[in-house]
């Protein structure tokens, strides 16, 4: 099964809103076939597998990282395929959340007489598909918040410098996180004072997320950065019904895809419908990158489900440093949002942890 789910990770990125998912064949102490999802509406692992088995797969184990399909969506139900292919015994990591499945797979192998074990390393397999997990049961996106931060708690210097803060190691690994979910999100004021691109850098392949604007009045300078990355993704403004409509029509003409949110109590783009709606367009997963405002409002609506926080062994000092979540702040400590399920894990110089609100 370990080899299975290093498989499915190579289905990062590419097979969204499909869950991530690899699969193993073993005949005789040996592999015989293996494969993983790699696009979506692509073949499935399984068919990958069992394609590269071929007849050998007749009295095999199949070790596969989630329940097979057993309806007919984008390609046919992988449950059939390993009937038909001879499977003796389906071991599966987890049984799939989807209401089209649930189970539905499982029953198809044990009413054939294919004996099925389901469990192995389950946990290793929901962590790797909880973007899944959340999106198929709930509809709504898993939120994920980042920052990178000094040893005193600063994500600029009272004179606003904040490149680099964390090492090259560590920005690499942020791209990665890029390049595994859907969209990307930032207030306004970050794409006025950083002028970001918000795009995927990595060495080989690498897929940007859609970029989402938080821009309430439409304030955005039409000469952003981001803007000319429209024919590489979907850039996405949301913005409130307060705006100047004659730019709205020139940034439509771009090819920006404007969503007019009702406003917060602050007058600015409510961050709880923004999400939902971003949810019924398909888009299963946002990387929040800030700045503080926007960490502050995500984390008190409630949309977040991750955070991911990177620590560098530097010190700004400052009383007027900005730090990562700003806002109006929780007045009681027992206000406050505490993580949990924490895990701590160093990049080259620096310290990240990660934690689930």
């Amino acid at each position: 099964m370990r080899k299975a789910l290093e498989l499915a990770k190579k289905g990062y990125g590419k097979v969204s809103p499909n869950p991530v998912v690899g699969a193993v064949i073993v005949k005789g102490g040996k592999i015989i076939g293996q494969g993983y999802h790699k696009f979506y509406g692509g073949p499935h692992a399984e068919v990958y597998a069992l394609k590269e088995a071929g007849d050998n797969a007749k009295g095999a184990v199949i070790y596969v990282t989630l329940e097979p399909c057993s309806h007919y969506g984008k390609t046919p139900p992988c449950a059939e395929a390993l009937l038909r292919a001879g499977i003796k015994k389906a071991v599966i990591a987890m049984s799939d959340p989807n209401p089209l499945v649930s189970g539905g797979g499982i029953e198809i192998l044990q009413n054939d007489g294919i004996e099925v074990e389901v469990g192995l390393l389950e946990d290793e397999a929901r962590d790797m598909n909880k973007v899944f997990l959340k999106y198929i049961t709930t509809k709504s996106p898993f939120v994920i918040l980042k920052w990178a931060m000094t040893l005193d708690g600063k994500i600029a210097t009272v004179k606003g410098e904040s490149k680099w803060i964390t090492s090259t190691e560590t920005r690499y690994y942020v791209h990665q996180i890029r390049n595994k979910v859907m969209g990307i999100m930032v207030g306004i004021n970050t794409v006025k004072k950083d002028n970001p691109l918000l795009t995927t850098r990595l060495d080989k392949e690498g897929i940007s997320p859609k970029a989402i604007i938080l821009d309430s009045k439409l304030k955005i300078s039409l000469d952003s950065k981001i803007l000319r990355t429209i024919n590489e993704r979907e850039v996405i403004i949301a913005c409130t019904q307060n705006i100047d409509y004659k730019k709205k029509l020139e940034l439509e003409k771009m090819g920006v895809s404007l969503i007019i949110i009702p406003e917060d109590d602050f007058g600015r783009v409510d961050l709880s419908c923004l999400i939902k709606k971003l949810g019924d367009y398909g888009i299963d997963s946002i990387l929040i990158e800030g700045g503080s405002e926007v960490s502050f409002s995500a984390i008190n609506s409630g949309a977040v489900d991750e955070v991911i926080c990177f620590i560098s062994p530097k010190i700004f000092g400052g009383d007027k440093a900005k730090t990562p979540v700003g806002g109006s702040g929780f007045s009681k400590i027992i206000e406050s949002k505490k993580l949990k399920r924490l895990k701590i894990e160093k990049i080259s110089e620096d310290i990240m942890i990660t934690g689930y609100l």
